[in-house]
Order: structure tokens, then C-alpha cells, then sequence
């Protein structure tokens, strides 16, 4: 289903710039979408992630952009989302506040890890409120957006216990401030969890697999009043809750879509990683690297779910 071609430079409108790309990150959330398009659908070019320069700015009587922008290094959100025209390509046109500037100190493959890997961390954690002195669970500590979410949590003055799937990802995990890992391919997470906190559990759980998660909340894994945030799931079928223990514990659920956060949050997020980035606070790992002619390898890495970090197509120099 991916196929290299070439297409018209696209065109920026009222209120757009232009981007030429130096890379574009690989998430699994693209990879979820592309196998879910339908085969006879409009042609799309996929990616919502993605670093470079703004190099054309979009005109027009009240709609106009600066052309001071022109020249810009930025990194971008949601290229794709409700979209058909993404990143995986040489160059895209989109409305202007998703063209975030990008601090000369960050490169460009640390930049198309932003849009949606350390938003969703940094907006996961900011739902949890304080956080110093608190225990949390992230649930797949070493993956893209796991990796961030326990740094911030851990700066933020957490004890962070991560779940990983190997001994190199417990190592990547640690190397983010978690505490303890648990291989939950070879450890019962729920247990081991218990063992770790000597039998309190934890103050909230930072998830990315809801229909895996929630069944550790039968455990007795969360403390009362306890908060669970989750992104994502592998499955989008109806899941169960166990609703008697949930109330009488008072934990608190919270789910959200990083690509449907509010105005207000949006910008929090973007603010937020744009300090963070400015302070040197943000730990990026890219854990392979392809050209654009690579694409397809680099999608089927992303399913395997092998790589340690993020996979980042290279563009342009």
C-alpha cells in the first residue's frame, strides 16, 4: 500500500505555510492508520509528524502570514490528521500554528518526535497534576511516547516504575529516571507491581493499552483515589470495567486523543515543550533511521515493535 510518486508541489492558502522537510517521524498511530484505510480510498500521503524549514508562506486579505516566517525551522503536529497530505513526503502545506519554531539546538529527527510522542507525555502527565512524592506506572516505559512521559514524570519528582518487554528496554527505561521495571512478558505485572510498593500500589498509571490495563485495576493495583490516563489502546472494541472496585476506590479514568486535545490544552503542550526543549529537559532516542525510499521498512520496524526510540525518515539535508 506504500508506493513512491511524484506529486505538484503543494501550494500554501490563507493562513498556511509551506514546509520543506528534513525528516518525518514514523508513529505507531500512522502505521494503525495506513492499515486501516480502505484500498479503493482517495491517495494519501502519511505521517502527522515531521521537522524542516518553512520556505513559502500563504497570502490573502485578512489570512495572510508573515513573511517573516520564511526561512524558519519548525517542527510540526497533525500534518495528517483529517487530512490526506502528511509528512512522508518532500514537502507540505498546512495551517501555520502547526508550524512550531524549533530552537537551533534541536535537530531535525529530535523534531519529528514532538508532534505526537512528547505531546502525548507531556499532556499525560499534566493531567496528573502534582506529582512530587507520588509513584507512578507507565505502562511501556521504553516506547516512543513512554520513554517521555517517564522522564517528565521522574523530573517532576515521581517514582516512576515502567513496564518494558526486554532487558535492552529496561536499560532504555532506566536511563529515563525509572526507578524498577517489570518485563511483563515474563513477570505478572499485577504482582510484581505489589511487590514493588509492598503491597500499597501505585498513585496513577500512565497507559498506552487500555484493553491490557485496565485489568490490573482488578488488583488492586491503584491506590484509592488514584488516577489512570490513557492514550491508546490495541483494541477499539467495548471493554469491561470492573466498576464496583473503580467507585468504592474512587479512581479517577481519563482518556484522551492527542490528536483532539482542546485549544487550551494544545497550547499548553506547545508551550510546555517549547520550554522544555529551550532547558535541554527533553531526552530524545531515534532508534532508526530510513530515507523517504525506505518507508516501507521502516513501517513494518514500527509493527514489529522491535526498535529501542523513535523511527525517523530522512528527507533532505
Amino acid at each position: 500500500m506504500l508506493e513512491l510518486g511524484e506529486l505538484p508541489r503543494p501550494e500554501p492558502g490563507p493562513g498556511e505555510v509551506r514546509v520543506r522537510l528534513r525528516s518525518s517521524g514514523v508513529n505507531p498511530s500512522d502505521v494503525k492508520t495506513r492499515q486501516a484505510r480502505p484500498l479503493d480510498g482517495p491517495l494519501v500521503v502519511p505521517h502527522s509528524d515531521g521537522a524542516g524549514l518553512i520556505d513559502s508562506v500563504g497570502a490573502g486579505a485578512g489570512a495572510g502570514v508573515s513573511a517573516r516566517r520564511i526561512g524558519e525551522r519548525v517542527w510540526l503536529w497533525n500534518a495528517q490528521w483529517r487530512r490526506t497530505l502528511g509528512t512522508a513526503a518532500e514537502y507540505v502545506a498546512l495551517p501555520e500554528a502547526q508550524a512550531v519554531p524549533l530552537p537551533d539546538t534541536v535537530d531535525d529527527a529530535a523534531g519529528a518526535c514532538l508532534g505526537i510522542p512528547a505531546m502525548t507525555a507531556f499532556h499525560a502527565v499534566e493531567r496528573l497534576g502534582e506529582l512530587a512524592g507520588q509513584t507512578v506506572l507507565v505502562i511501556g516505559a521504553s516506547s516512543s511516547v513512554g520513554h517521555y512521559a517517564a522522564k517528565l514524570a521522574a523530573q517532576a519528582g515521581a517514582r516512576v516504575i515502567g513496564t518494558v518487554g526486554s532487558a535492552a528496554k529496561a536499560v532504555h527505561a532506566e536511563r529515563a529516571g525509572v526507578a524498577a521495571t517489570i518485563d511483563y512478558k515474563r513477570e505478572a505485572v499485577g504482582a510484581r507491581l505489589l511487590e514493588l510498593t509492598a503491597g500499597r500500589g501505585v498513585d496513577a498509571i500512565i497507559d498506552t493499552d487500555f484493553a491490557s490495563t485496565v485489568h490490573l485495576l482488578s488488583e488492586g493495583v491503584l491506590r484509592p483515589h488514584g488516577q489512570l490516563v490513557s492514550y491508546g489502546s490495541n483494541s477499539y472494541a467495548e471493554i469491561p470495567i470492573p466498576y464496583r472496585q473503580l467507585l468504592f476506590g474512587s479512581i479517577g479514568l481519563q482518556l484522551f486523543l492527542v490528536y483532539e486535545l482542546s485549544p487550551a490544552a494544545r497550547e499548553a503542550a506547545v508551550a510546555g515543550l517549547g520550554r522544555l526543549l529551550v532547558q535541554g529537559r527533553l531526552q530524545h532516542t531515534i532508534g532508526g533511521r530510513w530515507p523517504l525510499a525506505g518507508i516501507a521498512a521502516a513501517h513494518e520496524a514500527v509493527e514489529q515493535g522491535a526498535l529501542i526510540g523513535n523511527a525517523i525518515l530522512e528527507i533532505a539535508p
